[in-house]
């Protein structure tokens, strides 16, 4: 007697919305092994085509309007992910070297005095 084996679907389900940053994957040209099969984009829009969601992306580095996206070839780019070397830059004694330049640029806003005058108290 045989058990059958229960499906196991190899990848997230997510929905995205617009306004979304993804990491997309052109599969034939992945399989292919050509170059630029994997690019940085943002979410348009969704919508239903045969029974399945797909997605319009603009890819950043070129502004192009890819249509009909498989959200199996999609992983979303947390904002956490991007934002990490600013949340872990040091506050004292910090190496500019040794940081990105948004987060050298923050925390020299953070540690800049203030020029606004203080409130008058009453």
């Amino acid at each position: 007697m045989t058990q059958s084996q229960p499906k196991i679907k190899a990848t997230p389900a997510v929905t995205y919305v617009p306004g979304d940053f993804v990491l997309a994957r052109n599969p034939e040209k992945f399989w292919l092994g050509r170059t630029g099969h994997t690019y940085v984009a943002r979410v348009e829009r969704s919508y239903d085509a045969l029974g399945k969601t797909l997605y319009d992306l603009t890819e950043l580095s070129s502004g192009h309007l890819r249509k009909g996206i498989d959200p199996d070839y999609m992983r979303l780019l947390p904002a956490a992910d991007a934002m990490r070397d600013i949340d872990t830059a040091p506050l004292v004694g910090a190496d500019a070297g040794a940081m990105s330049p948004a987060a050298v640029a923050w925390l020299r806003q953070q540690l800049q005095p203030s020029s606004a005058p203080l409130p008058r108290q009453s």
